[in-house]
């Protein structure tokens, strides 16, 4: 499956960023899929992850109750809208596609990745 991330930017903390993902080459509704981030010089860290079907989401401490992952099979389209924004969620951010263990929060179990898109927060 391809990924293509879309909708980074710069924003002021306290703002808003709405990320999508489209896929495309297999059927998107086969795969957990996942958002991730890296900061410069930090490791790729789990950020979301949303189910099949869409009706279980799993969130990192850090973004819990301001971040809200969603997908739209009919779409082949998956979402992260980020509200509250804080200097420290700036990174590149990637959409990915879980392989391995379905409901992993492990980068090295999602085997599919897109390209990134770039989140700036200033303070």
């Amino acid at each position: 499956v391809q990924l293509q991330a879309s909708g980074g930017g710069l924003v002021q903390a306290g703002g808003s960023l709405r990320l999508s993902c489209a896929a495309s080459g297999r059927t998107f509704s086969e795969y957990v899929m996942g958002w991730f981030r890296q900061a410069p010089g930090k490791e790729r860290e789990f950020v979301a992850r949303i189910s099949w079907s869409g009706s279980s989401t799993r969130y990192a401490d850090s973004v819990k109750g301001r971040f809200t992952i969603s997908r739209d099979n009919a779409k082949n389209t998956l979402y992260l809208e980020m509200n509250s924004l804080k200097p420290e969620d700036t990174a590149v951010y990637y959409c990915a596609a879980a392989t391995r263990t379905p409901m992993s929060t492990l980068p090295e179990d999602y085997g599919y990745w897109g390209q990134g898109t770039q989140v700036t927060v200033s303070s």
